[in-house]
């Protein structure tokens, strides 16, 4: 397992994206919107990690009420699982609080949460490897 991304609720992906290229040399910029967790999302690749900047796209997005109720700011960390299906049960088998089911994510990939009351005040999520590209 590894750190797969960064997530920060952002009011707008491109007024956030202005500050952040001002400080860090992105490698590569991604940018979709995924209609069933409501949200626009700029994925910032860097050397050895990424940043994802969420947008709400709806006022019933789960991002519009965080910038709501705390503002802007880390809104999560997201772990690779080297097989989510398993992963996902051994943390259940552990205590740990899933929100919601395994779902589609942003670039097709799976997904699920693990509650911050599970994990020190810290929402994680969980999400599938991304698929191997050939070169």
């Amino acid at each position: 397992m590894r750190v797969d991304h960064i997530a920060i609720a952002v009011k707008s992906v491109e007024e956030a994206l202005k500050n952040y290229q001002k400080i860090l040399k992105v490698d590569h910029l991604e940018i979709e919107e995924v209609p069933n967790e409501k949200v626009k999302v700029a994925m910032l690749m860097l050397e050895d990690t990424r940043i994802e900047l969420m947008e709400p796209t709806a006022p019933d997005s789960p991002i519009s009420k965080f910038l709501q109720d705390r503002g802007e700011g880390i809104h999560h960390i997201a772990i690779t699982a080297d097989s989510i299906v398993e992963d996902v049960e051994r943390a259940k088998a552990q205590g740990m609080r899933k929100l919601g089911d395994l779902r589609t994510g942003s670039y097709g990939r799976r997904i699920t949460f693990i509650h911050p009351k599970s994990l020190n005040g810290v929402l994680t999520e969980f999400c599938e490897a991304p698929p191997k590209h050939e070169s």
